[in-house]
């Protein structure tokens, strides 16, 4: 866990904010002495996780985070646990992961979290409510959760075809909700870019060019019984092996080279985007270390100034009976405390600037995806169609052609050089 929490690899920035309770400040030795006092227990789940979210677009401070953390280990009945905060940042969000020990180590017992699930929301509807944040649908009524919710093995499926998965789970929900019989079930799939076919275990399964099986049961929520009901026993549908066949033998060299054409178009605009991204980061994290250093810096010396004002030997005891060591300890601690508050607003204002700029190439980002997912789905439609019809030309082909045309008009009148 701690080497997950601390991984780069699908972060842009990675914060270790807080390790409190423990006998080492490092996060792996922190989780290790977990394990060692866990050991004297019978409690295999030692460590207690929840990740803090908040919604995209607002600016949740630093305190904000720590907040919430106490809100809920008051909730659960984990106070004074050992606890890790770690911040996660990516593409223009941040988010922090919270780790608590659930052993008592005076009792050597793990504390109970009982109805943990609906306590952690109740938790979550407080801080939307006095946040004043839109509060998801799904969080105001359970029943009104986001129906393209999918599963890991939906989006791992989804990842290899290049598509969102909600972008399939909405194209295949659209053509079943537009039909009300097998044939028209088969046209809609068809005009999509999708072949009906016959699955080994699930039932009824749409088949795309790339020979990629998707389960019509999951992909549309619709359960195997109603399916049956309106399309007829799969059974006698083709299977998954004979739709990849046929449409194997109509893949076309020319149809293959648009395929290839068109995928890699989208790559390498999203490819532009990417180095974009990388350079930002980069330059962020290099802000972020020179910020880093330079607070760090001025904290030592402005607690080595505040050392000094203490007065030593035969004059501090005078002072001390006098009241003015008192005072002037006052007056460090005081100071102390205004600069830690300092600190960590400079901070929030650097973390603030960099969530914004980089939500806003992720706008950019977010605008190409969804012109490539168009682009795949309608590459999709248009590969059944050519299969049916070696003289269609695709739209794509159809503007590039027409853009082609147009720039050379333009040089023949020496518009262009």
């Amino acid at each position: 866990l701690a080497r997950y929490l601390l991984a780069m690899r699908d972060n842009e920035h990675v914060e270790l904010h807080e390790v409190s309770g423990f006998a080492s400040d490092d996060l792996i030795e922190a989780f290790c002495e977990a394990d060692a006092i866990a050991k004297g227990t019978r409690c295999k789940n030692y460590l207690f996780s929840i990740s803090l979210n908040p919604p995209q677009g607002v600016e949740a401070s630093t305190e904000a985070f720590e907040q919430a953390a106490i809100r809920i280990e008051e909730k659960l009945g984990l106070q004074d646990q050992p606890r890790a905060i770690v911040f996660h940042e990516k593409d223009g969000r941040r988010h922090a992961h919270v780790v608590w020990s659930r052993i008592d180590a005076e009792r050597m017992r793990a504390i109970n979290l009982p109805h943990y699930k609906s306590k952690l929301r109740d938790v979550s509807r407080e801080l939307y409510l006095e946040h004043g944040w839109d509060m998801p649908r799904g969080l105001q009524d359970r029943r009104l959760r986001d129906p393209t919710n999918f599963s890991r093995e939906e989006w791992q499926q989804a990842k290899r075809a290049g598509l969102d998965p909600r972008e399939i789970k909405s194209v295949l929900r659209g053509c079943w909700e537009s039909s009300d019989n097998l044939a028209s079930f088969e046209q809609a799939l068809k005009e999509r870019g999708f072949r009906l076919a016959r699955g080994d275990r699930r039932g009824f399964v749409a088949v795309d060019y790339m020979g990629e099986v998707y389960s019509l049961s999951r992909f549309t929520g619709v359960k195997l019984k109603e399916l049956k009901a309106r399309l007829g026993d799969h059974k006698q549908l083709a299977s998954v092996e004979k739709v990849r066949a046929r449409i194997a033998e109509r893949m076309t060299a020319r149809l293959a080279e648009f395929i290839k054409e068109s995928e890699r178009d989208a790559k390498q605009r999203a490819a532009i985007l990417d180095f974009h991204k990388r350079e930002m980061v980069a330059r962020q994290h290099d802000e972020r270390a020179r910020l880093w250093r330079k607070l760090e810096n001025r904290w030592q010396a402005e607690t080595k100034e505040r050392a000094q004002r203490l007065p030593r030997g035969i004059s501090g005891i005078w002072h001390r009976l006098t009241g003015q060591y008192a005072r002037i300890k006052a007056q460090n601690e005081q100071e102390t405390l205004q600069a830690w508050h300092r600190d960590r607003a400079e901070k929030d204002a650097l973390i603030f600037r960099h969530l914004e700029e980089r939500a806003a190439l992720q706008k950019d980002i977010q605008r190409q995806n969804e012109r490539s997912q168009q682009e795949l789905m309608q590459l999709r439609a248009d590969v059944v169609k050519y299969q049916e019809n070696p003289d269609y030309k695709p739209p794509l082909t159809r503007d590039r052609e027409e853009a082609e045309r147009q720039r050379r008009k333009a040089r023949r009148r020496g518009l262009e050089p």
